[in-house]
């Protein structure tokens, strides 16, 4: 189709007034705070403390709550008291949704919050003590 009249070239966004004109980086600052969150996770994600070998190899483990239980009746009872309400120490109930496993792990083989003792036994028994405490 051969067309003799043709359309004139008009500059629609030069025609705007700056309320009307298109979005771009600088009136969107989502972008850039999305950009410095992302930034900021990874920066702590890198930076954490890294696990160590026991605390691997209880992780790797798959815990038993009936036999955590019994480790904690014998080794836990006089602060935490028989039900995990508190006594001396905390109450341990919904401490797992405050800490990951390793967090629990380190917690509980540190001895960094007194007056907890260091305490560690071997990474099955506390393989079943993390799963038990997942249960409170």
């Amino acid at each position: 189709m051969n067309s003799k009249f043709s359309y004139p070239k008009v500059d629609v966004l030069a025609m705007m007034t700056p309320e009307q004109s298109p979005p771009n980086a600088v009136s969107r600052p989502w972008g850039w705070v999305i950009l410095v969150i992302a930034v900021v996770a990874l920066l702590f994600w890198g930076l954490r403390p890294p696990v160590d070998a026991y605390t691997r190899s209880v992780l790797s483990l798959t815990g038993d709550a009936a036999k955590g239980r019994s480790i904690f009746v014998m080794n836990c009872v006089p602060c935490h008291g028989q039900w995990a309400d508190g006594e001396v120490g905390p109450s341990l109930h919904r401490v797992a949704r405050h800490k990951s496993p390793a967090q629990l792990v380190h917690q509980i083989v540190s001895g960094e919050t007194p007056p907890m003792p260091k305490f560690q036994v071997d990474p099955q028994q506390m393989a079943d003590l993390i799963e038990y405490l997942n249960q409170l």
